[in-house]
């Protein structure tokens, strides 16, 4: 479980996080990050939060974003407001490493999310978009369906596409969380 001061990194995508609040300290109102994009780096895909709301302040560097659609840049002193449904991704647009804080709300399991992702990242167990193969992949999603969602296909047939798959990744090992090879990954190397 996640606690105030722990650091994450994901190695594929070039991201580092370190925990400021948690959704435990603040009763799931909130999560507080600090985070380090290295130049190049970039969020796994382009996302929607169905429930929850995130607002970044750039501190140094200049991230790229895409908000529906539309591409903007920030830098230092700025803030960008990412509301609830709105489809959205970030990269490092600069050459210097990207600093930014970002507040999720609600807090829901997107420190959960974040962790797993980064862990399987770190064992090699993602593409180089970071992410994992698909019916881990299935197996994630359906479990954080109300964290993070595509901006596409529709929801209708992202939850029958999810209500198919996640029962085999289930039934090949794989589970909505990740315990890094060193934990006891009880799955093959080849799944």
């Amino acid at each position: 479980m996640i606690k105030a001061g722990d650091t994450i990194e994901n190695p594929v995508t070039g991201e580092r996080i370190v925990f400021h609040k948690t959704s435990q300290e603040t009763n799931g109102e909130l999560v507080v990050l600090e985070c380090f994009v290295q130049p190049g780096g970039f969020v796994s895909a382009a996302h929607v939060h169905p429930h929850q709301s995130e607002r970044f302040e750039i501190l140094r560097g200049t991230l790229g974003f895409k908000l529906d659609g539309q591409q903007i840049e920030a830098g230092p002193g700025q803030r960008i407001l990412v509301p609830a449904r709105m489809r959205h991704q970030f990269w490092n647009a600069g050459e210097e490493e990207a600093h930014f804080v970002c507040e999720v709300r609600p807090a829901l399991q997107f420190e959960a999310l974040l962790e797993t992702m980064f862990a399987l990242a770190a064992d090699g167990k993602t593409n180089r978009k970071g992410m994992p193969n698909p019916l881990r992949l299935a197996v994630i999603a359906r479990h954080h369906f109300d964290d993070v969602r595509l901006p596409f296909p529709p929801v209708w047939l992202q939850r029958l596409g999810l209500a198919l798959g996640a029962p085999v990744g289930r039934l090949l090992g794989y589970r909505s969380d990740y315990l890094p090879a060193e934990a006891g990954d009880s799955v093959p190397a080849a799944a």
